[in-house]
């Protein structure tokens, strides 16, 4: 059959162009698609791909924790983060996560292709455009405030996403399906765990490593 891909991305024009790009790779083949982390977990599950296309921002489940969940479960399958952002915190997030590639979504069309082979491979794939960040500190140490946010869980690392691109604390519950005295409780913990003071400290810090773009 040769490589077995699952496609993972929150906008059907974008799976759909991914689509017609596999499609002219006579040794690859497309074995379904997800909107969301959830359904891309389910999808894992039950077509055990060779590859994971995995988006990173999708609302329900993120692809960070979607790909921590995949590659948990099953080790032998390969992702390949797909993304709008190039930021150090998402690409050193993903590999944490057990990405094994990394592609901008502007070089989609000319990186993909060679990120899923490499993978296979078992050799990191990062775009061109950010490899030369530096991952030594997902390879070896981490710094300080690197394991501090480490302390961090799953819901915790999504709710400081969402709180630093704006969300409210209602709107981050109706997103989350939790009440919005879960996400604030969640919201005081990362606090805590981080030593902010405030919610606008919280912001800042997120905008300082790269959990949200400026232009956002």
């Amino acid at each position: 059959m040769g490589i077995r891909l699952l496609l993972v991305d929150s906008h059907k024009i974008m799976r759909d162009g991914l689509r017609s790009l596999i499609e002219t790779r006579s040794d690859m083949k497309v074995l379904g698609e997800a909107e969301n982390g959830i359904r891309a977990v389910e999808l894992a599950r039950e077509l055990h791909p060779d590859v994971v296309i995995m988006d990173i921002g999708m609302p329900e489940m993120d692809g960070i924790e979607a790909t921590k969940i995949i590659t948990n479960e099953n080790p032998k399958i390969k992702v390949v983060a797909l993304s709008l952002y190039s930021n150090k915190q998402y690409v050193i997030g993903m590999l944490r996560a057990g990405a094994s590639g990394y592609v901008l979504k502007d070089n989609a069309f000319r990186d993909l292709d060679a990120a899923i082979r490499s993978v296979l491979r078992n050799k990191l794939y990062l775009s061109g455009k950010i490899s030369h960040i530096d991952i030594t500190e997902y390879q070896n140490n981490l710094s300080s405030e690197e394991q501090g946010r480490q302390l961090l869980t799953d819901r915790e690392s999504k709710v400081l996403r969402l709180l630093a691109a704006g969300h409210t604390i209602k709107e981050i519950a109706l997103r989350l399906h939790k009440s919005p005295k879960t996400i604030d409780a969640c919201r005081h913990q990362i606090m805590t765990k981080m030593n902010f003071d405030n919610l606008a400290e919280l912001v800042k810090y997120a905008i300082r490593e790269g959990l949200i773009s400026l232009d956002d």
